[in-house]
C-alpha cells in the first residue's frame, strides 16, 4: 500500500474528529460531578452574586429620615433641607 503524505484521509478525519469529542465529552462530565459533589456537601457554588436591590421607596423613606435627624441636629438649614428633599422625591 502506497503511504499518503499530507491531510489525513477519511478514517484519519473520523479518528481525530472522536478524540476531540471524547475529551470534550470527558472534560463536561468531570465539570458536572464535581458540581454535584459540591452541592451534595452544602458548598455553595462559586460564582458571584450581586446584592439585590432595595425597593426604592424603602430606600427614599431612609434616606428622608436621614435628613430630618440631621435637621433635627441642627447640622442642615431649612433651606438645604428643602433642597436635598426635592433632590430625593425627584421634583
Amino acid at each position: 500500500m502506497p503511504q499518503r503524505f499530507g491531510r489525513p484521509g477519511l478514517l484519519g478525519t473520523i479518528a481525530r474528529t472522536a478524540v476531540i469529542s471524547g475529551t470534550a465529552t470527558a472534560v463536561s462530565n468531570r465539570v458536572e460531578e464535581r458540581g454535584m459533589r459540591r452541592r451534595a456537601a452544602g458548598q455553595a457554588p462559586q460564582m458571584p452574586t450581586a446584592p439585590a436591590p432595595a425597593p426604592a421607596g424603602t430606600d427614599r423613606v431612609a434616606q428622608l429620615t436621614q435628613l430630618a435627624d440631621l435637621r433635627a441636629q441642627g447640622l442642615l438649614t431649612d433651606e438645604e433641607f428643602a433642597t436635598e428633599k426635592a433632590r430625593i422625591l425627584g421634583s
